[in-house]
């Protein structure tokens, strides 16, 4: 089986009732990878999720400490050195920007295989890790 990493785009649209239709998707997968435990975020997708839904989507901070927790119990993938230098020569080889390039850096060292993303291009490989946007 292959591992997921998942973007934060994917989580915050679990949360955002605005698209009922992403939202529904994207909590569906979520699910679908926690039960499989082929999940896989990173520390800097935990960070993106927290200020988003702080600042766009206006949830309490208790519900934004509960989602944590809850995605917590996929595997996280925490930024070192290594993995920042790796982003570097990712976004130099495809040039994208440094945060994208951090997210496929880090879904390297999770050994995953896919990266969940509507944000990246669906179907482009970086690094032989393939982009699939699950919410179409």
């Amino acid at each position: 089986m292959e591992n997921v990493f998942i973007d934060t785009n994917i989580i915050v649209y679990a949360n955002d009732k605005k698209d009922k239709g992403k939202q529904d998707k994207a909590i569906k997968i979520i699910t679908g990878l926690m039960k499989s435990n082929r999940g896989t975020i990173s520390t800097q997708v935990l960070q993106e999720y927290a200020f988003v839904a702080h600042k766009k989507l206006k949830q309490k901070h208790d519900v934004i400490l509960r989602q944590l927790k809850l995605l917590e119990s996929f595997e996280v993938i925490r930024q070192s050195p290594e993995m920042i230098r790796r982003a570097l020569e990712i976004m130099y080889s495809y040039k994208i920007n440094f945060w994208d390039s951090c997210i496929i850096s880090n879904a390297e060292y999770g050994n995953c295989s896919l990266i969940y993303s509507e944000k990246l291009n669906t179907g482009q490989y970086y690094s032989g890790i393939k982009i699939v946007n699950p919410l179409v």
